[in-house]
């Protein structure tokens, strides 16, 4: 063999030797994560996810690979994304926000599900128990939707002369708005007040709603928990600032940004733990051998700069109750 020919032959072998290597190597798991909102509202809640992930030893990009399928507020898209997903043949759907979720385990019974969800998902039909489960899905939830008609409450601590409030929920995710329009009204009719539904799905909707609710005489609003609402957490609070409407919510951006109040679960936890739970579904845990997490601490937050523009004098029982009093 002649000298140029050796060198020609090795090269060959030394080119195809990493490529054999690579082709040996098992491809990256894949995992599908939806969400009824965009990226750009839930930036810090997937920052949570990520770091709960890593906790479990994956890193986006070099030992797994995510799909990312964002609704925009668009609930109807939802379906679609799950059935993409199950065609893909991910690893494992984390399915964060309660309509994704939905979607999710109404797409497959095969691919293991991690839902994220303010609601309670016994009553939502995502899991027969908390404990014990069977099947593929498995989850966390942080019981927002439960603590609605405390907001009700606290919302007619700040503001007791008025006898009219009003709720927010979005008719494009009938499964929380239903549960909550049922419970808030029940609190209503306790505390003796008049409660207005009003319905909104689209940004056009929320500034008919603000409208709507000046006429109706609306003295305070019980923002119900839900994709879209997080993602509008500032247009909300600059809403509920220009019409003067003392609001509460279940997330702190939404007092941050100049709402009145918030009072809900940490969601930044419940994503880690989501996280955490996907983590440990690709390295071998079954769904069923996970119980649903619950995440069971409640902060309330109010803003006293907004308190004062409204004219409230906030009860010292009251704020001495609170988690954080921005001022």
């Amino acid at each position: 063999m002649q000298r140029r020919d050796f060198i020609t032959l090795l090269g060959s072998a030394a080119v195809a030797w990493p490529l054999a290597v690579r082709a040996q190597q098992p491809a990256m798991p894949v995992i599908g994560f939806m969400n009824a909102a965009s990226a750009k509202g839930y930036a810090r809640h997937l920052s949570a996810f990520l770091k709960g992930l890593g906790e479990t030893g994956y890193v986006d990009g070099q030992n797994v690979t995510i799909e990312y399928r964002w609704a925009e507020g668009q609930n109807d898209r939802l379906p679609t994304m799950a059935t993409d997903l199950v065609h893909k043949k991910v690893a494992v759907i984390a399915a964060t926000s309660t309509p994704a979720a939905l979607a999710a385990k109404a797409a497959t019974t095969s691919i293991p599900i991690v839902f994220e969800t303010g609601g309670d998902p016994i009553r939502l039909g995502l899991v027969p128990s908390l404990n014990g489960l069977s099947g593929n899905v498995t989850g966390v939830t942080q019981t927002s939707v439960e603590a609605s008609p405390k907001r009700l409450q606290l919302l007619h601590e700040l503001v007791p002369t008025t006898s009219v409030m009003a709720l927010l929920v979005n008719p494009a995710d009938p499964a929380t708005a239903e549960t909550i329009t049922k419970d808030v009204q029940a609190a209503a009719r306790a505390l003796g007040l008049e409660l207005h539904v009003l319905n909104a799905s689209t940004d056009r909707d929320l500034d008919e709603v603000f409208a709507k609710l000046k006429q109706l005489r609306g003295g305070g609003l019980v923002i119900s928990p839900g994709a879209l609402f997080t993602s509008r957490s500032e247009y909300l609070a600059a809403l509920t600032v220009r019409y003067a409407v003392p609001a509460v919510y279940d997330k702190r951006e939404f007092v941050v940004a100049g709402g009145l109040m918030s009072y809900g679960g940490n969601i930044a936890d419940s994503y880690r733990l989501a996280g955490v739970y996907t983590g440990r579904i690709l390295k071998g845990d079954k769904p069923a051998d996970l119980p649903v997490q619950q995440v069971t601490k409640v902060e309330m937050i109010i803003n006293l700069k907004t308190a004062k523009a409204f004219g409230l004098n906030i009860p010292e029982p009251l704020i001495g109750r609170a988690d954080e009093v921005i001022e």
